[in-house]
């Protein structure tokens, strides 16, 4: 019987205990000193998350939440051209700059919209169920393999039962170009994170098998050899014990 590889192993993703992210504290700082600088981004993050807008049927959502938002482009354009006019919006981000630079972009829009500073904490204080949608683009490939599973914890607290889980990232290339820049990054990842944000390529979809989201949409995007993963999925309710189960606990 084959050996099932562990997660990545097939696309040369580092084990867990070998990748070296940013603290919380370098992640700020970095992104603090970004500024501005994180929409030159768009040249290769554009194309995923305007995939992502397609086919996360943002027009019938009522309450987002996006975590990390950083200078609030995304959010800006889900207000101005996606969302319901009745529609709320909340964005949190652990940068002094980024929250400040997100308030600004976003203030047009009124009370529909909250921006906060956060700790870098991965709970929130909102009542659980209280969205449709938890959002979160090119910020999971920042953090840990365990940060990662308390965030997708976290979400689907926050997300009411057929919310949507919507989320974009850095992933492995598997063909010309593409691979060879995945490859290059990794490497450069692992030797000297802030060279690259402190963000590296993931497997998302990887990482939601078996959770308690169900998997609706899945797609590599690559803009200028650079490939990304758009994942959307549904949260699932809590499983109820049966009475059998019950009877035997």
């Amino acid at each position: 019987m084959r050996k099932k590889a562990k997660y990545g192993e097939a696309a040369g993703v580092p084990r867990s205990h070998d990748v070296r992210v940013l603290t919380r504290q370098q992640a700020q700082a970095f992104y603090d000193w970004m500024g501005h600088k994180q929409d030159w981004q768009a040249f290769y993050e554009q194309e995923a998350t305007r995939d992502l807008i397609a086919h996360a049927s943002f027009e019938t959502a009522q309450a987002v939440f996006e975590f990390g938002c950083g200078t609030g482009a995304l959010a800006e354009g889900l207000l101005a051209s996606h969302l319901p006019p009745e529609a709320r919006y909340a964005a949190v981000d652990s940068s002094t700059t980024m929250v400040c630079l997100a308030q600004a972009r976003l203030a047009r829009f009124g009370s529909r919209v909250t921006v906060q500073q956060t700790d870098g904490s991965l709970q929130f204080a909102a009542a659980s169920g209280s969205y449709d949608r938890f959002v979160s683009a090119y910020v999971a490939d920042l953090l840990s393999l365990s940060d990662i599973a308390a965030l997708l914890c976290e979400a689907h607290r926050l997300l009411m039962p057929g919310g949507r889980l919507c989320l974009v990232s850095l992933t492995y290339g598997t063909r010309g170009l593409s691979r060879l820049v995945t490859a290059l990054w990794t490497r450069i990842h692992r030797f000297a994170p802030t060279l690259v944000g402190g963000c590296r390529p993931l497997q998302l979809h990887a990482l939601l098998e078996g959770s308690r989201f169900h998997l609706e949409y899945v797609q590599t995007v690559a803009a200028f050899g650079i490939p990304s993963e758009v994942v959307i999925a549904m949260r699932q309710p809590e499983k109820r014990a049966t009475p059998e189960e019950g009877a035997t606990q």
